[in-house]
């Protein structure tokens, strides 16, 4: 994740925008998460207050402007249901069939829900495929064994590199140089309600925090990344490895099938992701004496074209309200990211459904291609509608309903509540009474107002860099320890708060009535330099 100093001297040059910077600079240092130590700075320069479990209580009655017709609101088996018809088509990556598969089918949702100018636009991609891969260990002393693993995602291919093996030491990168790099690649643990109080969210986090029975209070996130971020392989390079062996260490499940980085960008070395017990058992070979490994890959790299698609309601103005996600995902991935498409296909649903003059502005749906590849269906479309962006009131992505599971007696399990729900939400007063009153009112729990900067520069997000163009956002995103893995199947989808996540999303739209995009922009808080 970025590192805490970057400032807005790093901005992303315009009109282009280099999709490494992108996912360097949509989180803050893993380092400073896993320390706990990412405090809060009020608008006055202040010190934030410690995160505390709060509630509002009169918030319901700010809850949005309208009524919500209920019986326009799709419900949960129509939600759930295009879960699981995009699912079932496989695995989703940037270029695969099943991806291209659902621009057409979100092609026609859009025209069939009724929407205006349904169109896609062009996004280049790296379309990347494994399809043979091996680890073969030889410790001094035994025989050689077979280790399951998994491709790290645009590491070079190769027909068998022999290397020696040696255990990566950050304080001593250099003793992996021209040796296979086994670098330990655990997750991070935060607090859960860490980040409520996190970058410039306000002194006071009264109603920034919704979770009335007091789940978040003690309890852990397990995130889907290591202190390392995307730069997982970096290092190692650094030190001059020749190839790269990452240990998921205490991973749940002792999973190895991990894609991440997921940045587009190919590294000049081959790589292949362990589970953390062969890890922990190629350390105990080491203690012993020297260890060979045999590294084969065979894989493709390709520039693709894929697609945003994209869909209109005219409004009560001309100015817009963006509602979207991604159409991509690492593999059939329900979570990330069918649920934020089935989510979008809600709202357009909803909205389609009321008359022009309750419409709060004109509404744009999109589901962008290439998450996976370093976000480019965003960057894309923020390069062709740069100027475009200063009459948008607001834009709100929808990505992950996601259920929390954990190692529960060596197995991963549900543990009956959803994952703690980010809202990254502009600074900007009124807004943030909306969203705290909305998810308040929807009873849409266990969540927490993010401020755009409380992962760093921006979100970390497929609508980060909406916020670093200056738009107004409310970002919704749930990060479970599963989000990148082949377990991230249907039953990780909080099925009883599609709807009620939904309405409270309507909620926030329709409290945009009325409100420019210019006086959205002039409320805005900015944040301290203290």
């Amino acid at each position: 994740m970025a590192d805490p100093t970057t400032t807005n001297d790093d901005a992303a040059p315009a009109p282009g925008v280099d999709r490494r910077w992108f996912l360097a600079a949509g989180g803050a240092t893993a380092g400073a998460l896993a320390l706990g130590g990412l405090a809060a700075c009020s608008d006055d320069g202040s010190d934030g207050a410690k995160a505390t479990t709060t509630t509002t209580t009169t918030a319901a009655a700010a809850a949005g402007s309208g009524t919500i017709r209920t019986a326009d609101v799709p419900d949960q088996d129509q939600i759930y249901g295009w879960i699981e018809k995009i699912v079932e088509q496989g695995v989703r990556r940037p270029g695969y069939d099943a991806d291209t598969w659902a621009e057409g089918w979100i092609e026609d949702r859009f025209q069939a829900i009724g929407l205006d100018h349904v169109r896609t636009e062009p996004v280049t991609v790296l379309r990347w495929e494994p399809s043979a891969w091996s680890l073969t260990a030889t410790p001094a002393t035994g025989a050689a064994r077979q280790i399951t693993g998994f491709p790290v995602p645009f590491a070079a291919p190769t027909d068998g590199l022999e290397l020696e093996l040696a255990a990566f030491d950050p304080a001593a990168p250099e003793g992996v140089d021209g040796k296979a790099a086994l670098v330990d690649s655990p997750l991070i643990s935060i607090p859960a309600g860490l980040l409520a109080t996190a970058g410039s969210a306000p002194k006071d986090p009264t109603g920034r925090t919704i979770d009335p029975d007091g789940t978040l209070e003690g309890a852990t996130h397990l995130v889907p990344f290591s202190t390392s971020f995307t730069e997982v392989m970096e290092p190692a390079i650094a030190g001059g490895a020749a190839a790269f062996i990452g240990s998921l260490v205490d991973y749940p499940g002792d999973s190895c099938r991990y894609f991440v980085p997921y940045d587009g960008k190919e590294r000049p070395i081959p790589g292949l992701w362990i589970s953390g017990s062969d890890g922990a058992w190629l350390h105990e070979q080491l203690a012993t004496g020297p260890v060979q490994v045999k590294v084969a890959v065979e894989s493709t790299a390709k520039e693709h074209t894929s697609h945003n698609i994209i869909g209109e309601l005219p409004g009560a103005d001309d100015q817009t309200v963006m509602i979207g996600s991604h159409h991509d995902g690492p593999w059939a991935s329900a979570v990330e990211d069918a649920s934020g498409t089935s989510l979008v296909l809600a709202q357009a649903a909803y909205w389609a459904a009321q008359p022009r003059a309750a419409r709060p502005h004109r509404l744009l749906f999109i589901l962008q291609g290439g998450h996976m590849s370093g976000g480019a269906g965003m960057l894309a479309y923020i390069e062709a509608h740069r100027d475009e962006l200063a009459d948008v009131v607001l834009e709100v992505h929808l990505e992950h309903a996601a259920l929390e599971f954990a190692e529960i007696d060596g197995k991963v399990a549900p543990t009956g509540r959803p994952v703690p729900r980010w809202w990254f939400t502009s600074r900007i007063p009124p807004l943030e009474a909306a969203v705290s009153a909305a998810l308040t009112a929807e009873g849409v729990n266990r969540s927490m107002l993010l401020a755009p900067d409380a992962f760093g520069t921006q979100p970390p997000t497929d609508g980060a860099f909406y916020h670093s163009e200056g738009v107004p956002i409310v970002q919704f995103l749930e990060a479970p320890f599963y989000l990148f893995d082949e377990m991230d199947t249907l039953d990780k989808i909080d099925q009883e708060h599609l709807v009620p996540i939904t309405r409270a999303v309507i909620r926030i739209i329709d409290s945009t009535a009325g409100t420019s995009a210019q006086a959205m922009r002039a409320a805005e808080v900015k944040p301290s330099a203290g």
